[in-house]
């Protein structure tokens, strides 16, 4: 009877208590007893502390640290590593639970009698109930001290200083955020499959003839085992590049694909080309002293012994010279190494983003060496259309580093020793076939196109698809230019960037930065497609449009790199209210119009009128 009474008893209790414990729950702390931040101040910094109460979880990506004025410059913030969950709002993002420390310390603060402040935004929810606003806390740094430690650049993906309204997080945000969540296997497949899409960019592009012109150069002797060994030598080797460079980029924050682009490296570079096309050409053509003739032929003879080690020296010395724009997949590897120091972890990506990119080399490599005709004439001619091939990326190079006019007059005249070598000028017999025909037929195109590149030449023209641009007839005065171009201010050193972002601060305009490079592939897209589209000219119409040409790779282009932790061009910065950068939306690489336009209305707003019909 007492044990029943005792049984009783405790079901009497758990029923009335129930329904308080279940409200209990269900209802919400405040925010200030979920996750008890504190704040304390001294002479190192400041510390943040977080008592986060049980059922209660803290967004670590939802932190903000936001300087109250230009005066104060916040040194590196090392936040909790935390614990990667998928949220049913927010995707895959990391939270923190319990007792977090954070300790922030500054690199600039105000002079006194002036006291800075710093804005800390902070946002978590219940775990099994509702979330919370954003909070915000101002904290003044009366008391703090300025840190010793040399600046380290920000990082365009840290949770700090970034203001609250930046849309979705850039393309390269989101692979530094799937490289911290992935594990090898599918950071590999991902990586495999971007270095795929880049495979058919125009950078990468010109390695097509240079290793077509490497299997070309075994002549009768290539089989297609031969070709799939030299072409894996080749693709294997422009991977290692990438990725030992990379990894030294992002430790670092040096592109050493930068600084080889100086016009010594380029001409030396161009003029091993040269001498690869002579070798296919068998030297037949042109006149040149004996000696000199029996040095190129000897060269010619080790390149066509097609060792391995030749190869792959080619591979490598490609994928830095020919290739050097910064893509959002290499971008996003670089920054987590740069983010995480985990320089296994990211050049294990960035190996797989070379072999991806080199995929459809190796197809086309070991096809050539199936489809090249093995023996007699045929071969001699297919050797020399590959040595065309190797002139024109000699020229392609050039262009980097010569005058417009002057790379028009080269194109023109390359185009036109093309049309000879396909007898252009010469007279078909009435029994030629259909083959002989189309040869002949592209040698005179050729000739026509090669003659418009001299005409443009003559007359100053820079556009070989547009060589008679600048071709006046009639009076010079008459000549007016139609088209419509952004106006970029030109930006060299940092001085000059931030006296533009104070006076973009003072009028309240939001601001573009574009760092361009005349070697950039990904550079000069952006300025022919995106630039040029109307719509977009409209909705950078009340925009300050700066540009920061690192061409050179001087040293006060590297310190406008370093300033924003970037590797190399392309990129593409916005600045709300003239000084607050949105670097959660900065663009790596080049972008088609339409989602370019959308990108900018995300980041700095919506545009000011709309385009005029």
């Amino acid at each position: 009877m007492a044990l029943y009474r005792c049984f009783a008893l405790i079901f009497f209790c758990l029923l009335i208590n129930f329904p308080a414990a279940s409200f209990a729950r269900d209802t919400p702390l405040p925010a200030a007893q979920a996750f008890g931040f504190k704040s304390t101040v001294n002479s190192e910094g400041v510390t943040l502390l977080f008592d986060i109460q049980k059922g209660y979880h803290l967004y670590l990506e939802r932190l903000k640290f936001q300087p109250g004025s230009n005066a104060v410059t916040l040194d590196a913030i090392d936040l909790p590593e935390g614990e990667r969950v998928n949220d049913p709002s927010l995707g895959n993002t990391r939270i923190a639970r319990g007792h977090q420390e954070i300790k922030i310390r500054f690199l600039a603060l105000p002079a006194a009698p002036e006291v800075g402040t710093l804005k800390v935004t902070y946002q978590g929810c219940q775990d099994e109930g509702s979330c919370y606003p954003p909070q915000h806390e101002t904290l003044s740094l009366e008391g703090v001290g300025v840190s010793s430690a040399p600046p380290r650049p920000l990082s365009e993906c840290d949770a700090r200083g970034i203001p609250e309204d930046t849309g979705a997080r850039s393309k390269q945000c989101q692979i530094v955020d799937a490289l911290k969540a992935e594990s090898f296997l599918s950071t590999g497949l991902s990586f495999l499959g971007m270095g795929i899409l880049l495979a058919f960019t125009p950078c990468i592009f010109p390695m097509i003839p240079i290793l077509s012109g490497l299997i070309a150069g075994q002549g009768s002797r290539i089989d297609s085992r031969r070709a799939f060994t030299l072409s894996l030598a080749y693709v294997l080797a422009s991977a290692l590049a990438y990725t030992l460079f990379g990894i030294l980029a992002g430790l670092f924050g040096h592109n050493l694909q930068a600084t080889l682009q100086n016009p010594t490296v380029i001409a030396l570079f161009s003029g091993f080309f040269v001498v690869l096309a002579l070798s296919m050409f068998g030297a037949f053509t042109l006149q040149v002293p004996s000696s000199l003739q029996n040095h190129l032929t000897a060269l010619s003879n080790r390149q066509q012994q097609g060792t391995l080690w030749g190869s792959a020296t080619m591979g490598f010395l490609s994928a830095l010279i020919v290739g050097p724009c910064v893509a959002a997949p290499l971008a996003g590897a670089l920054i987590y190494i740069g983010e995480t120091g985990d320089a296994i972890f990211g050049g294990f990506a960035l190996f797989c983003l070379g072999i991806g990119m080199g995929l459809p080399l190796l197809v086309i490599g070991t096809s050539a060496g199936t489809l090249l005709p093995k023996a007699g004439t045929w071969m001699e001619a297919i050797k020399s259309l590959f040595g065309f091939g190797l002139l024109g990326i000699a020229l392609w190079l050039l262009d980097r580093i010569l005058p417009s006019d002057l790379m028009l007059f080269l194109w023109g005249g390359l185009l036109i020793l093309a049309a000879m070598a396909l007898g252009a000028l010469e007279a078909l017999p009435s029994s030629s076939g259909l083959l002989a025909r189309f040869g002949k037929g592209t040698g005179v195109i050729l000739l026509a196109y090669g003659i418009l590149l001299l005409i443009g030449a003559a007359s100053n023209g820079a556009d070989p698809f547009h060589p008679l641009e600048k071709l006046s007839i009639g009076p010079r005065e008459a000549k007016v230019a139609s088209d419509h171009q952004l106006a970029f201010i030109p930006i060299h050193t940092i001085d000059e960037l931030d006296e533009q972002l104070q006076n973009a601060a003072r009028l309240d305009q939001s601001v573009m930065l574009d760092f361009y490079a005349d070697w950039c592939t990904a550079c000069q897209e952006m300025e022919e497609i995106t630039f040029q589209d109307p719509v977009v000219q409209n909705t950078l119409s009340h925009v300050i449009l700066l540009k920061a040409d690192v061409t050179q790779q001087t040293d006060e282009d590297r310190s406008l790199q370093k300033r924003f932790g970037l590797i190399g061009p392309p990129a593409t910065l916005f600045f709300r209210n003239g000084n607050q950068e949105v670097t959660q939306r900065r663009i790596v690489g080049f972008m088609e119009p339409s989602n370019f336009n959308n990108h900018v209305i995300a980041s700095i707003g919506p545009v000011a009128r709309s385009i005029s019909p």
